[in-house]
This record gives structure tokens, sequence and C-alpha cells, in this order.
């Protein structure tokens, strides 16, 4: 291409760990034609239109390390594949979809890169790469370009596209402690941890979450009855079938009276602190509006307050404050609540605002309340007036610090009889850090999937680490949400090796998961006859809930176009260095290319796991170098330079010696078996697998801990086993 443009020749969506880093990302090959010869320098005037249409550019730190690094970078000349890097991740961050990691380099022939960005989207990325192209192209040929738009547009798609803020807190806190997730759906149903070790997650619901309690928290009335039984204080209230009805039951009740609907939520059709008939019957017909059956209740003096609860325990504390107006004589009452109230910055229409802007049409309890006091929405107040606008669903005040012993206590009691994990209790009192039943404080609700932005992003006040309550409520300290994961890559011939290891595992008692190319397995079942190698194919294996165990074989051609199908192992294999002959299509141009391919299978080994390599490859021993964890060498003859060296520092090593398969840890040996036995003899003359290949196997399966005896039991076993076929 000679003209001055980007053209792009390929986008992929590397969904797993890559060679570019651990985790998802998009890889965009571009050809930057003429530009090749037009670094950032060369261009007048380009740099200072770049910056103007991207300001937030002076955050990048790029190779630099400091503030302002990526401008150093422009300044001195770089073209424009790194441009469109630094633009992409710009535009992904200004649209609310945080990441950081991003690399360009040339892909070997003049014009060609590879521009690689984090994504936690695949359409996002590919909108922001596009765009990103795009304005960098504006950029160069002094052209207006509609940036606002754009970052309005990949906006939009990441609160369409992406896990909502409550949900992407728990993930976040997994990930912290190494737990790993998959999204299930296209909302916020997400998978920790991995098989049978998984835990899931809707947003605040668990799979602890009886479907029974959250029928319960449901049901106003029933909720208040079960725990008025077990001496929890609620509110006196009944439920009604007509407006005639709220009002005797108000009277029979004392007034005020609030009236909600039994089985609404997030305060829809919620009126409070009702003295006359008139007001009374306005209030049925909203909470009528809203759900099945309405409930008149006493009202209780004091403020609300959301309290969560995770696995027991009072985990945060929201105080609400009521939302109004103070009238200047001039403008409508619906011009000071966009003035007065919608500017906070507190409020949004985004699900990641922790209020909500307040328009009347949306809110008829707002348009009672206005009416209440006289006015609409077109009234225009005197000068100082103050007018209540809402009085519920405006929880902004963190107050977790300040809730007393005795109302955490009850709380906590509340969600327990309910039966609810995780709730979020609703209460009124006039002072939360005093006990409830002096200042005739009542909770007024305990609700399943309670909102957690607000603890997150209080209006005031601290934020609280609920992801991290969350998480740790699903996985207590020391447990495990992995099953054990073995991954192989080598040039060819991995597959009997995966079989092998896959039918020691099995012998072991645990149910086993296989990804081979031969198909996928789990146990001795075959779910799917070959290529069961696919990253989706392979990662049906991660959310099935029967698996304990699980094997995957690679080839190098996935790591390089689909990534990894998990984001760890605890043993990493590599039997053999990849060729690159056949990968010409994807820019490997020699053998000197694949060690940073072959890498990634041991970069992914957990610190507490093991890689296992073939010492007779010096290309593969060498990337002992990138283990996290231990490293077992195995080869034909003990001679081996690399074994020698690593049993030297008490590493662990397997080798033959004189027919034997000795397995050996410092100076310490193990005697496996004797490959003249009939049944090991009959194991290599029917040519089922190489010394090699059941090297490998052996060594794989006491890195996973499977005792000497299986591993010489399933060795002799294994010819007649299904997993050989």
């Amino acid at each position: 291409m000679s003209v001055k443009d980007i053209q792009f020749l390929r986008m992929t969506h590397l969904r797993g760990p890559n060679i570019w880093t651990y985790r998802p990302v998009m890889e965009a090959w571009i050809d930057i034609g003429a530009l090749e010869d037009c670094p950032s320098d060369t261009l007048p005037g380009f740099n200072q239109r770049l910056q103007a249409m991207l300001p937030g550019l002076i955050e990048h730190r790029c190779s630099v390390g400091e503030r302002g690094g990526f401008l150093k970078r422009l300044k001195e000349g770089t073209w424009p594949g790194h441009i469109m890097e630094h633009v992409a991740l710009e535009l992904q961050n200004r649209a609310g979809m945080q990441t950081g990691f991003g690399k360009a380099r040339e892909a070997g022939v003049r014009g060609i890169y590879k521009v690689v960005i984090r994504t936690r989207h695949e359409a996002v990325s590919r909108a922001a790469l596009q765009a990103a192209r795009d304005l960098v192209m504006a950029a160069i040929e002094d052209r207006d370009y509609p940036v606002a738009k754009t970052i309005a547009d990949l906006t939009q798609m990441v609160d369409s596209l992406c896990i909502g803020p409550s949900t992407a807190c728990i993930v976040n806190a997994a990930a912290e402690r190494g737990i790993p997730a998959i999204r299930l759906n296209e909302g916020n149903l997400v998978q920790l941890g991995y098989g049978a070790s998984q835990r899931r997650i809707w947003t605040a619901e668990t799979d602890q979450t009886s479907a029974i309690a959250e029928g319960i928290s449901k049901d106003k009335d029933l909720t208040k009855s079960l725990l008025a039984n077990c001496g929890v204080p609620v509110p006196e209230g009944r439920n009604v079938a007509s407006a005639q009805e709220a009002w005797s039951a108000a009277q029979d009740i004392g007034l005020p009276v609030c009236i909600k609907p039994v089985d609404g939520n997030h305060a829809r059709g919620v009126s409070l602190e009702l003295y006359t008939q008139a007001e009374v019957e306005a209030a049925f017909a909203l909470a009528e509006a809203e759900g099945s059956e309405v409930l008149v209740e006493r009202h209780i003096l004091g403020d609300e307050h959301r309290l969560l609860v995770v696995g027991g325990k009072v985990v945060a504390a929201n105080k609400g404050e009521v939302a109004s107006i103070v009238g200047d004589g001039v403008h409508s009452v619906q011009d000071l609540i966009e003035s007065q109230i919608n500017a906070d910055p507190r409020r949004g229409e985004e699900e990641d605002f922790p209020l909500d802007t307040i328009r009347l049409h949306e809110h008829p309890t707002a348009v009672m309340e206005l009416k209440r006091q006289g006015l609409t929405g077109d009234s225009i107040p005197d000068l100082g007036r103050s007018v209540m606008v809402m009085r519920t669903g405006n929880m902004a005040i963190d107050v977790t610090d300040l809730v007393h012993p005795d109302v955490a206590e009850l709380v906590a009691l509340a969600a327990r009889i309910v039966g609810l994990d995780i709730a979020g209790v609703d209460l009124v009192a006039q002072d939360i850090s005093k006990p409830m039943k002096a200042q005739g404080a009542a909770i007024v609700e305990v609700n399943a999937g309670p909102g957690l932005l607000m603890h997150l992003k209080p209006g005031s006040g601290l934020a609280r680490p609920v992801g991290e309550a969350i998480t740790n409520h699903l996985f207590a300290a020391g447990s495990n949400a992995r099953i054990p994961l073995v991954g192989l890559l080598g040039h060819e011939n991995t597959t009997g090796t995966s079989h092998l290891i896959g039918w020691f595992l099995h012998l072991q008692g645990l149910r086993t998961g296989l990804s081979s190319a031969k198909g996928l397995f789990v146990g001795q079942r075959c779910l799917q006859d070959h290529d069961g190698m696919s990253w989706e194919v392979a990662q049906r294996l991660l959310v099935n809930r029967a698996v304990q165990a699980a094997v995957f074989e690679t080839t190098a051609r996935q790591v390089l176009t689909e990534g990894l199908p998990y984001d760890r192992c605890h043993v990493g294999v590599v039997t053999a260095m990849p060729k690159a002959d056949g990968l010409q299509d994807l820019y490997i141009q020699s053998d000197e290319q694949m060690p940073n391919v072959a890498r990634t299978q041991v970069d992914v080994v957990l610190p507490d796991g093991v890689a296992v390599l073939n010492a007779q490859d010096d290309a593969v021993a060498a990337l002992a170098n990138y283990c996290d964890g231990e490293v077992i060498f195995y080869a034909a003859a003990e001679t081996n330079s690399h074994l020698v060296k690593h049993r030297a520092i008490d590493g662990r090593v397997a080798f033959w010696r004189k027919g034997h398969l000795i397995l050996a840890h410092g100076t310490h040996e193990t005697d496996v078996l004797n490959r003249q036995l009939p049944a090991i003899d009959k194991f290599f003359r029917d040519q089922i697998l190489t010394c090699d290949e059941l090297l490998a196997a052996a060594a794989t399966a006491w890195a996973l801990g499977v005792p000497v005896d299986l591993i010489r039991a399933g060795t002799k076993s294994f010819a007649r086993s299904p997993a050989s076929h």
C-alpha cells in the first residue's frame, strides 16, 4: 500500500492467555503503507491536534514509565500502530471499560504491524480500534473528528454489553485472590472457579441464595410476620385490596402511615408519612400499579437505612437523604430539579452512578409528594421555599462505622430468618448508633439481590469492599476455587501423552475432563469426536460442575489465534519446541520465534505448580526461566546436562536407566517400572506411546501427586483402557 492510510488486515480476539499477556486481548493487524515513512515528529501539527482531541493521553506512561511518557514518544517520533494502540486504550477508558495493557509490534513485513489492546468485551474493543484508526487518520489529515459522539457510542456499548459494576466488584475481588471467572451469559451470571470447585453469582445473588428465601423476601407481609415471630421489631401493618380498605387500615393502625407494594423493590411505589384520606388513597393507586398487593404500615420516625448482610455479617450500611429543592421565585420545580438535584455528580442515568436522576414522569411518588405541597412540576416556588421532592431511594451516605452492635445483630438475624445468604435490609431509625428498641426503630424490608453500587460509590463517606466480602463468603480462607489442571504443548504427538495423564487421574478417583485432538472427554465418555481443542469446546470442561481435574492438549496455532482456554494451570508440559512451518500466515517466519509462543504454556503455571520440560531440547529447557513454580526436567539419559545441574540443586527429574523409569528428587530415587516386564514391553511394541511420551506423562503424574504404584498400574492398564483408543 503506497498511499498514506491505515488499513485493517485482520482482527482477532485472543480470549485466553497468549503471547502478549495472561488476559484476553484484541489483536489487530494493520498496514500503514506510506505512513511507515511518516513518524509522528514528521507530521506538522499532528501531535497538537491529537492531544487536543484526547487530552487524557497525558496520563499514558508508555515505555518511558512516567506520566506524559506517551506524549514524549510522540514528540520524539513514533509510528501510527503505536499511536493507535494508545488512542484505542484511551477511548476504552473514557467509555468506562478500564484497561491499561497495550502493545504495537512490527509483524516482520514492512508497514505491517500487530496492535494489541487488553479487552473486557470483544465488540467494544473492535469498535475502539476502528475508531482509533479513524481518529488518528483525522488528526494526520487535519480533519474534524466526532470524539464526544464516539465516546458516547462506546459508553453505550459498555453499559449494554459489559458486566455491571456490582458484578464487576465481585469478579475483581475474586481476581485479587487468584480466582478465575467465566461469564456464562450476556448478563451478569458469572462463574467463579473451575469445574467441581466453581461457584456462581448473579450480581448479588449466589448459588447459595435460596429460591424459597427470595420468594419470602418478595412478600413483605410474610417477611414481617416471620421477623415478628422471632422478636425482630417490625412496623404494624396489613395487606389491603382497595383504597377504601387502605384508609380503614390506616385509621386502625394510627396515622401517619406508609404504603408500599407487597412485592415491589427499589422504593418504587412507596409513599411515606401519609396523614389524610386523600393521601392514602392516592398512595394506594401508586403502590397497586407496581405490585400485585398493597401493604399499609405504621410510619416509623427516623431516617431510612440500608444495611448489607453477607454470610451472616453486616458489611456495609448507608443512610438515606431527602431529595429537595429551594425555590428562587423564578424557575419552575422541574427546572430546579435539574439544576439543584440532577446536576449532582452522584446522579446519572447509567448503572454506575450511585443515585438516579429524577424525572417527574418516571417517579409518580415524587409527583404525589409535590401535590401534597400544592405544587406541580410547572409550579414556581417562592424565593427561599424548601420543597421536598423524594423521600426514598437516595441511600447515599455511608454509616457503616456507626452501626450499633444491637442493630447489626438484629439485621443479621433478619437475613437469617428469611434465609438469605446476601441481603439488603432496610430499617428506619433515628440514630443508627443506638439500640433499636430504645428509639422505636424497625426493620421494614429484607431484600434479595441487593444493589451494591451505593456501598461502592457512596455520595459521602467511605467506599466499602463489598465485593471482597462476597468473595470471602463464597470461598473461605484456604479453600481452593481451582481443580487440578494440566496443559500440554509440543510440536506433535502430545495426544497420547495427554490421554495417559488423564488415565492416571481417572485411576486416582477424579472425574477427569480431557481436551485433545481426538475429541472432548469427561471420565471415559467421549462428548465430541475430533477437534476437542478449540477454545470454546475446551472451555466446556471448566464450566462442567462434574469435572474434578482437567487435561488440555494445545497447539502453537491455538496459542496464536485463540489463546489458552484457561487462565492458569497446575502443571504446564512442553514436550518439544513447536516448529514455525505452517504458521507463516500468522507472520511466524522462523523457528527462532517459537520460544516466545511456547513460553505461554510455562508462563501460566501457578506459583505452587510445576512445569514439566523436555530437557533433551535446549530451547524447551530454557523455558524454565519463565516458570513461577517448580520445574521437573525429563530426558532419556540421566547424564543429560540439564538433569545433572537440576539434581545438583535438589530439583526433580525423570529419566531411563537400563530400562527402568526413574523419578529422582535430588539424590533420592524411585524406580517406577521396568520396561522389560511383559506388560510394559507390550506397551512399547504395540507403539501405544514412545519412551519420551511415557516419561512426560509419568513426570506430570508425579507433579500432580499421583502415587508411584498408580503410575505403574496405570501404564500397564492403559493399553486396555478406552483412553488409549
